[in-house]
C-alpha cells in the first residue's frame, strides 16, 4: 500500500485545529476527510466520498453503535421523564450534601456501571445532572467525571466488553493461544497505567486536592453565576415532552430497576450491550405504563425523542470512523509506527509504543481500531526484544484508553458530552489538561517499568 509519509499526518493537523478553530467537530472531521481524499484523488472527490461513506454505513461496528447508542437515548429518555431519575438524585442528595459529595457520588456510580463504557458514559452523566446542577457544578465537570470513569473502569474490570473484545483480539493474532486471551488480558491490567491514573485523578479533582485548570476553571466559575436551565446546553430529553417528575408517585426504583436490569441482562447475553438494552426496554415500558406514570402513546414518542437526540453525537462517530478510513488509505498509522521501530528497545518500548498510539489514537478518534492494528506489529516486536508481553499490552490499551478519554471526538468523548448536557468541545477542551496529567505520569511510569522489568 502506498504511504504519503509525513504528508500523511496533515489531515490529522487540520481536524486539530479546525476542531479548537470551530468548536464543531463534525465540521472538522469532515474537512479533515475532504483533505485527505484530495491527497489521495485530487481530481476524484465524489466518488471516494461516497464509497467511504456507504462502506462505514455498511460496517456492522456502525450499525451496532447507532442501534445501541440510539436504544440507550431513548431509555434514559423514559427514566428521566418519568421521573425515575430525580428519584435517584434525591436519595442521593440527602447524602451527598456537598459539592465533593455529589461529585464523588458520581465517580463511585461511574465504577459500579462497568459492564460498557457506552452506557457508563451516558447513563452516569444523564442521571446525575440533576444533583450536580444543585451545587453549581458545570455541565463539563460533570462530563470530565462520567467520561472519566467510562473507558478506563471497563478496561480494568475483566467483565466489559473492552475486555471481551481486546482479549479476542490477542486469540485472533495468535498472541494467546485458544481460551487464553482473558488470562492474558488480566496478566496487563496492572500495567494499564493511564486508566489507573484517570480513574483516581477524579476523587482528587472533586475535592480540590488538585485544582481547577484551564478551560474547567472558566467553566466553573460561569456554571455558580446561572441556573441550569439558562445554560443553553443540550438537553437529553426536549421541554416539549413535559416532565413527570411533578407526580407524587415516582419513584427511585424506576430508574435502579431498568439499569441493574441493563447490566445483568448485557451479562447473561455473554456482554452483548445491544441484547441487554432491548430487553430492559422491553421490562421498562410495561413497568412504567402500568403504573401510569407515562400514557401509552407518550411512551413511543418519548422512545422516539430519545432516539432523535443521539443523531448528533452518531453523526461524530460516524463521520470520525470515515476519517479513519481515510488515514488508514494515506498510510498514517503505518507511517507512525515505522517511524518510531527503531526506538523500541526492551526498555524504551512500553513508553514509545504508548505515546505513538496515543498519538494515533488522539487523532482518529478511534480507540478500538488502533489495538487491533498495532498488536500484529508491537507485539512479536516486544517479544524480539525482550520486552514482557502483559507490560507491553499494557502500554498499548493505556494508549487507547488515553485516545477514548481525551480525543476530541471520540466516542465515549460525544457520548460523556451528550448525557451530561455540554458540547463535545466545551468537554474535550476541559479535560484535557488533566488527561495531558495522567498521561504523563502514565509516561513516566512506563519509562521505570520498562528498566525494571525488561
Amino acid at each position: 500500500m502506498e504511504t504519503y509519509g509525513l504528508l500523511s499526518l496533515l489531515p490529522t493537523a487540520v481536524v486539530v485545529a479546525t476542531a479548537v478553530a470551530t468548536h464543531r467537530p463534525i465540521v472538522a472531521l469532515v474537512t479533515g476527510v475532504i483533505v485527505a481524499l484530495l491527497m489521495l484523488d485530487p481530481g476524484n472527490i465524489m466518488t471516494p466520498l461516497a464509497d467511504t461513506a456507504l462502506s462505514v454505513m455498511m460496517d456492522e461496528t456502525i450499525g451496532w453503535i447507532i442501534l445501541v447508542c440510539g436504544l440507550f437515548g431513548s431509555l434514559i429518555a423514559l427514566l428521566i421523564r418519568a421521573g425515575g431519575a430525580s428519584a435517584f438524585a434525591e436519595i442521593l442528595a440527602a447524602r451527598a450534601n456537598t459539592r465533593a459529595r455529589a461529585l464523588l457520588s458520581t465517580w463511585l456510580l461511574g465504577l459500579v456501571i462497568f459492564i460498557d463504557d457506552y452506557l457508563n458514559a451516558l447513563a452516569v452523566s444523564a442521571s446525575m445532572k440533576k444533583l450536580t446542577d444543585r451545587f453549581g457544578i458545570s455541565r463539563q465537570m460533570l462530563a470530565y467525571v462520567a467520561d472519566s470513569t467510562a473507558a478506563p473502569a471497563c478496561f480494568l474490570i475483566p467483565i466489559s466488553t473492552w475486555a471481551v473484545y481486546f482479549s479476542g483480539i490477542l486469540e485472533s493474532s495468535s498472541i494467546a493461544g485458544e481460551g487464553a486471551g482473558m488470562s492474558l488480558y488480566i496478566s496487563a491490567i496492572p500495567f494499564m497505567l493511564y486508566s489507573w491514573l484517570a480513574l483516581l485523578l477524579v476523587p482528587l479533582v472533586a475535592t480540590s486536592r488538585i485544582p481547577l485548570l484551564g478551560a474547567m476553571k472558566k467553566a466553573e466559575a460561569q456554571a455558580t453565576d446561572v441556573q441550569p436551565l439558562d445554560r443553553n446546553e443540550i438537553e437529553l430529553v426536549p421541554q416539549s415532552l413535559g416532565a413527570a417528575a411533578v407526580r407524587p408517585r415516582y419513584h427511585a426504583l424506576n430508574f435502579i430497576l431498568p439499569i441493574v436490569s441493563l447490566v445483568a441482562f448485557s451479562w447473561y447475553y455473554d456482554i452483548d450491550v445491544l441484547k441487554g438494552v432491548i430487553a430492559t426496554l422491553a421490562i421498562t415500558i410495561p413497568l412504567l405504563a402500568f403504573q401510569r406514570l407515562i400514557e401509552w402513546g407518550d411512551i413511543f414518542d418519548t422512545i422516539l425523542e430519545g432516539f432523535k437526540t443521539m443523531i448528533a453525537p452518531l453523526a461524530i462517530v460516524v463521520a470520525a470512523f470515515m476519517f479513519k478510513a481515510v488515514n488508514d488509505s494515506l498510510g498514517m498509522p503505518q507511517y507512525v509506527i515505522e517511524s518510531v521501530k527503531p526506538l523500541m528497545t526492551a526498555q524504551w518500548l512500553p513508553l514509545v509504543a504508548f505515546l505513538s498510539m496515543s498519538l494515533i489514537s488522539f487523532a482518529t478518534g478511534s480507540s478500538w481500531g488502533v489495538f487491533a492494528i498495532t498488536i500484529p506489529i508491537v507485539i512479536p516486536l516486544a517479544e524480539a526484544v525482550g520486552c514482557p508481553l502483559p507490560l507491553a499490552i499494557g502500554a498499548l490499551l493505556s494508549a487507547s484508553a488515553f485516545g477514548s478519554h481525551a480525543s476530541f471526538y471520540g466516542d465515549a468523548t460525544v457520548l460523556a458530552a451528550q448525557g451530561s448536557g455540554c458540547t463535545p468541545m466545551s468537554h474535550a477542551l476541559t479535560q484535557l489538561p488533566y488527561a495531558l496529567i495522567a498521561a504523563a505520569v502514565s509516561s513516566a511510569g512506563f519509562v521505570a517499568l520498562g528498566y525494571m522489568l525488561a
